[in-house]
């Protein structure tokens, strides 16, 4: 008689990915999932807003230039300004673009190298976790 494996709940990660360009989100969005993330999608700042109020996200991804130039900047700093403190990391998918480093963001440049996106993926995701494991020690007294 064989045995059907049982149904195991995971937690796993959740992300939020912020795009308004809707082939790059799905896509992205497929990408993490099959990497093993819980992935959320928002089409603008203010449904990614609307999001993170609502949920919480280990990590934001976000394009720069969503309904206006800086608006993936808005996102960014108003999932800094929540309470559970994801890591946050832009998203720029243009070609030529150059590296931009705005106070100590992460920026994902170039979206179709897959294996190097789940490898930043889980790296800001895990610096995550660093610190506030540092942070509840710190509060807790231990050194």
């Amino acid at each position: 008689m064989s045995r059907l494996p049982r149904s195991v709940d995971y937690d796993l990660a959740r992300v939020l990915v912020v795009d308004d360009d809707p082939a790059s989100r799905l896509t992205l969005k497929t990408v993490l999932e099959a990497g093993g993330y819980n992935v959320e999608s928002a089409a603008s700042a203010a449904e990614a807003v609307g999001k993170l109020d609502e949920g919480q996200f280990e990590l934001v991804l976000s394009e720069l230039q969503l309904e206006s130039p800086e608006a993936g900047l808005k996102v960014i700093a108003h999932a800094r300004l929540t309470d559970y403190k994801p890591a946050t990391a832009l998203i720029h998918s243009y070609k030529d673009a150059k590296p931009v480093d705005i106070r100590g963001l992460s920026v994902l440049i170039e979206p179709e190298d897959i294996p190097g996106i789940l490898g930043k993926v889980a790296d800001l995701i895990g610096g995550r976790a660093t610190r506030r494991l540092e942070r509840e020690l710190r509060l807790a007294g231990v050194s």
